[in-house]
């Protein structure tokens, strides 16, 4: 009889051992007896027999996890806090019958895209480098350029992943890839069918599907001889997991470009300062068709007639527009319409958040709180607002006073299916509809050439989050939805914020904001120079809670070179009926705080590495 140490998969349980007659190799899926039921898992390693008593393992499969997605699930779990079980169920297994070598497949020339000069040199770079960032400006063509890239591994007998950020790119990038590459290329992502998923694998496992696009999810498809990993619009939050094993897409696909010796590319046009800052840039500074964009910065927070008439001119004209509204955040905060600032934390220069029940404002960094201030203490205007406009209740504005123009709502609520988005595009596609207005979602690399009018609100409230990286995502957030329009022709952008010259400083060029910015996060200790991770508590008693949270910062503070920011009451203060706290920490290298978070880390506490939400 052999014994073996087993990962219970999708579980936080530690491995456990189980007896075989077989020889077992690691990384095998296994079906075990665990109480009343029989759980999946995957053999971890051989070992001595044991002094207790152990069980048979029930059966064995044929898919086996490869020895390099153990590898990488070990280090996801240590880095982002889960178990090796929980992290290596992120992959899906190989199956035994797989193809290995892969016979090289010939796009016809006539086909591929001709890059233009300025592409074909920055493809030419991205060919000598292991990893790269791709920096270009909105419509410069980077999509081209992974097609060829994707195109050579065909060559070579290798397989690609196309990373994206959201499920609402998938239909476009669908169709423009079908075009070069048919067959060969799956889309994967949350919303598919058990079957579709199914029909996929086989696909792969045949040798016929050797290009894998979609959401985070789909780099962990089991492709053999994976030659390349490409990250599109690799600043978005969107790449960050929520929930336990809480991993990074773009980093994980970086660390998985180095194990699996693959070419691994990211690509923006308003890059994260963390990936300017560590990778080495290929630049596309030119838009591929060059087109004039005028834009106009306006005051106030609602829907105004300037909007309105120019929604109205471009609709008569036969042309598309786009308006953009923040997400229905669950925090208000105090601004002036004034100057445009949101009330600051004296000591953190985040926003305070507005708790009207509690009649007080809150920094949700260090925990300083004062009372509601009605006096802008930038400029002296009162008073100060708190109100901001939702999705529906622009619709109706805007349909009241636009007669006959069809309105596409394209945020969470109203998107809530593969097919109601497949729709939604379609129709914004055909020009049945003609403004798209939504939140996020919106700025997501959406391709449409009638699109001559982008409409931004709400920039001051994103400036004004309580977030180190604030200043990061409004700017950006200007340059991706300014981005879909214009296009194929000169465009209108209307940006609505009460400080317009903080704008103006960057339109012209957004790596000048990365290197003013950096400038200000190396100032103020801040990622890229620093790391930070978050520790949340939940408990449904209010006071055990807060007991955990006080008895693990006293644990933190004999961790000399970590440093506790700030902890107490989440900004949310209570989610499914349990009390919720967090600690933020900060510290100048990863090791010493990884060590510390190491010796604290308990059932009882989550912990969030390089988190991206506060």
């Amino acid at each position: 009889m052999n014994y073996y140490k087993i990962l219970l998969l999708r579980s936080s349980a530690p491995s456990l051992t189980y007896a075989c007659e077989d020889d077992l190799s690691a990384g095998l899926v296994v079906s075990v007896p665990l109480k009343n039921t029989f759980k999946d898992a995957a053999v971890l390693e051989e070992v001595e027999k044991p002094e207790f008593e152990t069980v048979e393992i029930a059966s064995i499969s044929d898919h086996f996890y490869s020895h390099e997605q153990m590898e990488i699930a070990k280090f996801i779990s240590e880095y982002y806090f889960s178990s090796f079980g929980e992290a290596l169920s992120l992959f899906i297994p190989f199956k035994n019958t797989s193809f290995t070598d892969l016979p090289p497949k010939k796009i016809e020339e006539k086909i591929l895209p001709r890059l233009s000069e300025i592409q074909q040199k920055a493809y030419d770079q991205l060919l000598k480098k292991d990893k790269a960032l791709l920096f270009g400006v909105t419509g410069s063509g980077k999509t081209e350029i992974f097609i060829s890239l994707m195109d050579k591994m065909l060559e070579e007998g290798k397989t690609s992943i196309f990373l994206m950020p959201e499920i609402s790119l998938t239909p476009q990038m669908e169709k423009r890839l079908k075009v070069y590459f048919g067959e060969s290329v799956a889309m994967w992502h949350s919303k598919l069918t058990k079957k579709k998923k199914e029909s996929i694998l086989e696909g792969i496992e045949a040798g016929e599907i050797r290009i894998v696009a979609g959401a985070r999810s789909a780099l962990f498809v089991p492709l053999p001889n994976l030659g390349l990993i490409i990250v599109d619009e690799e600043h978005d939050d969107s790449y960050k997991a929520m929930t336990r094993p809480r991993y990074h897409a773009r980093d994980v696909a970086v660390l998985m470009g180095s194990k699996l010796y693959a070419k691994v590319v990211l690509a923006s046009a308003t890059p994260s300062m963390g990936s300017y800052y560590k990778y080495d840039v290929i630049k596309l500074d030119k838009p591929y068709v060059q087109t004039e964009k005028k834009y106009k910065f306006i005051s106030g927070d609602r829907i105004n007639h300037i909007m309105l008439d120019a929604i109205h001119t471009h609709y008569k004209e036969g042309d598309q527009s786009l308006l953009f509204l923040p997400t229905r955040g669950n925090f208000k905060y105090l601004y002036c319409e004034s100057c445009g600032k949101t009330h600051l934390c004296p000591y953190c220069s985040v926003g305070m958040a507005l708790h009207r029940k509690h009649r007080h404002l809150k920094c949700h960094y260090c925990n300083f709180t004062e009372a509601i201030v009605d006096t802008c203490t930038n400029c002296g205007h009162t008073p100060l607002k708190s109100e901001r406009m939702g999705t529906v209740e622009a619709i109706e504005v805007i349909t009241e006073a636009v007669d006959g123009i069809q309105i596409e709502q394209f945020d969470k609520d109203s998107i809530t299916t593969a097919k109601k988005l497949k729709e939604a595009l379609k129709r914004f596609e055909s020009g049945e509809s003609q403004l798209l207005l939504g939140t996020q979602m919106l700025s997501k690399g959406h391709d449409y050439a009638n699109i001559t009018l982008s409409i931004i609100m709400g920039l001051d409230y994103i400036l004004g989050l309580a977030d180190y990286r604030a200043r990061e995502r409004a700017m950006s957030l200007l340059f991706q939805i300014a981005g879909r329009s214009g296009r194929a022709k000169a465009a209108e952008i209307i940006v609505q914020t009460g400080d317009p010259e903080f704008f103006k400083t960057y339109l012209a060029d957004y790596e000048l904001f990365i290197k003013d910015e950096l400038a200000f996060l190396e100032m103020a200790d801040y990622p890229p120079f620093a790391s930070l991770a978050r520790i949340l508590i939940a408990h449904k008693d209010e006071s055990k809670a807060s007991k955990i949270t006080l008895d693990t910062v006293t644990k933190l503070k004999a961790f000399e070179e970590v440093e506790i920011v700030g902890h107490g009451k989440a900004p949310i203060e209570r989610i499914a009926n349990k009390f919720r706290f967090h600690i933020l920490l900060r510290a100048q290298h990863r090791v010493p705080l990884l060590k510390a978070l190491h010796r604290v880390d308990c059932r009882e506490i989550e912990i969030d590495f390089d988190p991206v939400e506060f």
